[in-house]
């Protein structure tokens, strides 16, 4: 029987002193994947080359790149080079991001068409391209695609989808779900609805991998590393509607507080809104050893492939002592 830490991921956040070196860190440790965001300060693309050029055998991933800024034929040939240049290590996965980012960052209206039916023509076109056989030929409402050779590169693709459409999405096409702010008691629920859809499209579920974020933070005061996930909870359910959507499944009066705090400006506020029942179903805090026995409940969850630490935002001092003891193999 594996350990269930043996497929634990890790995101790597610009936000680091040193990104890269985390990364490489994280493969001393045993960790099974690094994983980049994108939103803004730096490429994702651009950090995660360089991470794969300084190791050796550890998965390589994008959580996430959104499906606005980046063409099909752009994300293809970007997960084809990074395949390519990490040995087949490299996962692509995917997201539509926030209305906020998209309209705001990036210039691009958030419903021409709608968020989803963009993701599954982009997670659909890409693959094409990766994988299709002969001349691509496409015709959606958001994407076109004409008489250009498909790459010849298997690289999985996930999606961080939230809502049930977003969620047929995986189930119909994608290769794993990258659940982010779903409470972990109701990961498997959510889960089944996408096993249900995709045995309707006649895929079998248990090939979908499931790699639920888990926000994490270890401190020696627990409340220390308690008000961090406070904080990084408020920040995700106040600016994003899908992130409120997600945590209002289990947490309604809760959730609904801590968006509005947060939509008033009230950022203090906003974190003491948010539950010590919140903070246990939405990610890991404590110290060492009681930190990481929270992780482990999580990895052990039959749903959960692939757990992903994430370290809070605001926390990054926090990052190297969260890492080590979380590690697969501690120090």
């Amino acid at each position: 029987m594996s350990e269930p830490l043996d497929r634990l991921g890790v995101l790597v956040s610009p936000a680091l002193p040193d990104p890269t070196e985390f990364a490489v860190e994280a493969e001393r440790l045993g960790y099974d994947s690094v994983w980049t965001n994108e939103l803004w300060w730096e490429s994702g693309v651009v950090r995660l080359t360089d991470i794969a050029a300084r190791t050796d055998s550890i998965d390589l991933g994008t959580a996430i790149l959104n499906v606005y800024s980046r063409s099909p034929a752009v994300l293809a040939m970007t997960a084809a080079t990074l395949d390519r240049v990490s040995d087949g290590r490299f996962s692509l996965g995917v997201g539509t991001s926030t209305e906020k980012a998209v309209e705001d960052l990036h210039g691009m209206a958030w419903d021409d068409p709608n968020p989803v039916r963009r993701a599954h023509e982009t997670v659909e076109l890409t693959r094409e391209f990766l994988t299709g056989s002969g001349r691509v030929e496409y015709d959606g409402e958001s994407h076109h695609a004409a008489d250009f050779p498909a790459l010849g590169r298997d690289v999985p693709i996930y999606h961080a989808a939230l809502g049930p459409a977003n969620r047929r999405v995986v189930a119909r096409l994608c290769d794993g779900w990258l659940p982010h702010n779903v409470p972990f008691p109701a990961l498997a629920e959510s889960f089944d609805y996408i096993a249900e859809h995709a045995e309707e499209a006649g895929r079998d579920p248990e090939a979908i991998t499931v790699a639920p974020y888990v926000p994490s933070c270890v401190a020696e005061d627990a409340d220390t590393a308690r008000q961090h996930l406070r904080e990084h909870v408020a920040y995700y359910v106040g600016n994003g509607e899908g992130y409120r959507r997600a945590v209002a499944k289990r947490f309604p009066d809760a959730a609904d507080e801590v968006a509005e705090q947060w939509r008033d400006g009230n950022r203090p506020e906003a974190a003491a809104a948010v539950t010590d029942e919140m903070v246990a179903a939405l990610g890991v805090a404590g110290t060492p050893d009681d930190a990481r026995e929270q992780l482990r409940t999580v990895a052990e969850m039959d749903v959960v492939d692939r757990p992903l630490v994430v370290i809070p935002n605001g926390a990054e001092a926090h990052a190297d002592r969260t890492l080590a003891a979380l590690a697969p193999e501690r120090p």
